[in-house]
């Protein structure tokens, strides 16, 4: 049975959470602690981090996150409502994982999406941690779906976290289950839920570190190397000689930074990336 519902008006609800328990909860607060440690340079180093943890919290055997943007442009007939993952991270990534990745957005732009992805998109705004047991009917383990998008990639079982930033930006966290491994339990669920609901910080710096929360366009990879440096404090010339390429295009780099998120200069990118005015 199904433990997503609507509610009198008709809205999709989200499972009921609980607490986990004071073991678990040590473990996240000592993971909290930790991720604290990580400073702007090394953001790709704390997702890692974060992605082993909640493998390690539930017996997991791989885990990704999805920075999720809303767009401007969906129609009537997307089914998820514009909504799209320009940005997906996996924790042990290969070739089917990103393959799967391509081929299921050019379906979203086709209007085609999964049952899964439409009823988590469906309860948008709301942090939800959900098992595809509590999406989708026992049925839905017998489709081709399944079989291409999970089984094939080695995960007989998945559950998904979503944290809305702002009402156009979302970050996603898979954790998958290996084959042969038992199913999640509504305790894993929950405990899941505890260790990414407590860091909204955390989930705003990933989505910043791409340029998915305030930037008109999503960073490159090599706008993405500067900006870390920029938010360590070190002048151009060290962020080059760090980098290893000349301070002209570092400069062109920092520029290009500054028109994305509408700042310019680094006290005010400092301060949207601690959620603070300048």
């Amino acid at each position: 049975m199904l433990q997503i519902h609507k509610n009198p008006k008709g809205i999709v609800e989200p499972p009921r959470l609980g607490m986990p328990d004071a073991q678990a909860c040590e473990r996240i607060h000592a993971a909290w602690d930790a991720l604290a440690e990580f400073d702007a340079a090394r953001i790709d180093g704390s997702l890692t981090f974060l992605l082993q943890h909640l493998c390690d919290l539930v017996g997991a055997r791989n885990a990704d996150w999805i920075g999720v943007v809303r767009l401007a442009d969906n129609t009537p007939q997307d089914p998820v409502f514009g909504w799209r993952p320009p940005i997906v991270h996996f924790l042990h990534p290969n070739e089917k994982l990103h393959a799967n990745i391509k081929e299921q957005a050019r379906r979203l732009d086709l209007g085609l999406a999964d049952e899964v992805v439409v009823r988590i998109v469906a309860m948008a705004g709301k942090f939800r941690a959900c098992r595809l047991r509590d999406v989708v009917p026992d049925g839905w383990f017998e489709t081709d779906f399944y079989r291409e998008y999970y089984q094939d990639c080695g995960h007989d079982d998945a559950m998904y976290i979503a944290f809305p930033v702002n009402e156009d930006v979302e970050s996603y966290f898979g954790i998958f289950r290996a084959t042969g491994q038992p199913p999640f339990t509504v305790e894993e669920r929950d405990t899941l839920a505890y260790a990414l609901r407590g860091i909204k910080w955390f989930h705003r710096q990933l989505l910043l570190s791409h340029g998915l929360l305030i930037a008109e366009t999503p960073l490159t990879s090599a706008e993405r190397r500067v900006v870390r440096y920029l938010l360590t404090g070190l002048a151009e010339k060290q962020i080059a000689a760090e980098l290893g390429q000349s301070h002209h295009t570092t400069h062109e780099h920092v520029a290009s930074i500054y028109r994305k998120f509408g700042v310019n200069n680094r006290a005010t990118l400092v301060a949207l990336w601690l959620g603070s005015s300048p």
